[in-house]
C-alpha cells in the first residue's frame, strides 16, 4: 500500500496569502456579528434613556416665601373645615442653645387630633411666627412678608404635617418699616432667652419653643 506524503519544506507565497485572506475574512465576520449584537439596528430604545420632564408643581404649593411652604403632598383638599379644637400646632426650632454665629431655624407642624379628615388654610398667608422675650415682641414673620399665599390642605387624623423648609431668623428686630436687613438692629445675645410663638389660620401653638442666644 502506498502512502501519500505531504510536501515538506516552504510552500509558495500564494498559499500563505490565501491562508491570510481566509483568516482575515473570519475575523471580519466575527467583528460584524459583535457590532450587530451591540448596536441592534432597527430596535427602538423608546423613552428609557430620554430625559424626564419635571413634574408640574401646583401653584398653591409654591408660595414666594419658601420658608413657609406647605409640603406638596398635602395640597389635596378633602373633608370639612377643621374645628380649631381638633388641630394641634407645635412651634419648632432646630436647637435650644445657639452660638453667636448660628442663625435659628424656625418651623412648625400641624396635627389633626380629631377622628376625621378636615381642611385648613395652612398657606403662609395664614402663618405667623413671632419671637418674644417676656412680653416684648422682637421679630414677626409677617412684618416683611412678600406675596402671601393661601393653601387649603387636608389634615389626616393623627398625621403630623411639617413645613417643607424652615424660616431663618437673622437675630434682628423686625418692623414693617425695616425690611432691608442691613438697617435692622441685632437683638441682645450673651445668653438671652427668646421664645418662638406660632399660629396657623388663627390657631395658636399651646407652647412656645425656647431659644437661647449666646
Amino acid at each position: 500500500m502506498s502512502t501519500i506524503k505531504q510536501p515538506v519544506g516552504r510552500q509558495s507565497s500564494k498559499v500563505y496569502r490565501r491562508r491570510r485572506f481566509v483568516v482575515g475574512l473570519g475575523l471580519l465576520a466575527v467583528l460584524v456579528i459583535l457590532f450587530l449584537i451591540i448596536v441592534q439596528p432597527g430596535v427602538s430604545t423608546g423613552d428609557a434613556n430620554s430625559p424626564k420632564s419635571p413634574a408640574a408643581i401646583p401653584e398653591a404649593a409654591t408660595p414666594t416665601d419658601a420658608g413657609t411652604a406647605i409640603p406638596e403632598a398635602a395640597t389635596a383638599v378633602d373633608g370639612s373645615a377643621c374645628d380649631p379644637s381638633a388641630v394641634q400646632i407645635a412651634a419648632i426650632t432646630d436647637a435650644t442653645n445657639y452660638a453667636d454665629d448660628v442663625l435659628p431655624q424656625l418651623s412648625l407642624s400641624l396635627t389633626n387630633i380629631g377622628t376625621t379628615d378636615c381642611v385648613i388654610n395652612a398657606g403662609n398667608a395664614k402663618q405667623v411666627f413671632t419671637v418674644m422675650s417676656g412680653k416684648d415682641v422682637y421679630w414677626t414673620s409677617t412684618d416683611c412678608q412678600t406675596s402671601p399665599v393661601d393653601a387649603q390642605v387636608t389634615l389626616k387624623p393623627g398625621v403630623e404635617m411639617p413645613l417643607a423648609t424652615p424660616i431663618t431668623w437673622d437675630r434682628t428686630l423686625s418692623a414693617v418699616d425695616t425690611c432691608q436687613t442691613e438697617t435692622r438692629t441685632a437683638v441682645p445675645a450673651g445668653g438671652a432667652s427668646y421664645y418662638l410663638h406660632v399660629s396657623v389660620d388663627g390657631i395658636e401653638a399651646a407652647d412656645p419653643a425656647l431659644m437661647i442666644l449666646n
